[in-house]
């Protein structure tokens, strides 16, 4: 079970990996740090937060507390980064901690407990915690994008009006398991 567990969690981050970086590809510059108001955060900012995040949690991740102590959090959701190519760095250093994190859970580890702000976790506890904390903020970065890109965006899912011909052209095939790719997008 557990490889099985640990197989899908990686598909399923590599999906929301995927989209961040699909609606990257649709975006200008000046897109990244667009704010619909002063409240609001810009892609940029959202992409702080998800490598400090990443980073924090997933750093020594069977040994440590998730929230390190070096860790800025408030900082994550200040103007900080000043160009897409620090953007993509940022994005890229976060998943790269987090799926190295993922690649050192084994069944001898499995059932360790994993702290985060010194309350206990299961490893998919905090895996799943994590997930769906990932999938929030990707959610935020595509609705960006697709709000900035109006009638240009291109459809990371089944495009509107769709469905019936998307529908048909899966029921003709053979029944498989299939994984999320850039082609699945």
């Amino acid at each position: 079970m557990e490889n099985n567990y640990l197989d899908s969690i990686n598909k399923q981050f590599q999906y929301y990996q995927l989209l961040g970086e699909a609606t990257f590809a649709q975006l200008s510059e000046a897109d990244f740090f667009w704010q619909y108001n002063s409240a609001s955060n810009s892609i940029a900012i959202i992409v702080n937060h998800l490598q400090g995040n990443m980073k924090s949690r997933w750093t020594n991740f069977l040994t440590d507390d998730g929230e390190k102590t070096w860790r800025k959090r408030d900082q994550e959701f200040e103007d900080i980064i000043r160009s897409q190519q620090e953007l993509l760095d940022k994005w890229q250093e976060g998943w790269a901690c987090l799926f190295e994190a993922l690649s050192t859970i084994n069944q001898k580890n499995f059932e360790t407990e994993i702290y985060i702000r010194n309350q206990g976790h299961t490893i998919i506890e905090a895996i799943n915690r994590q997930l769906s904390h990932y999938a929030y903020h990707v959610g935020q970065i595509v609705f960006i994008g697709r709000m900035i890109k109006g009638e240009a965006w291109k459809s990371l899912s089944i495009p509107k009006g769709k469905s019936v011909s998307f529908n048909e052209k899966k029921f003709a095939q053979e029944k498989r398991k299939e994984h999320f790719t850039k082609d699945f997008l």
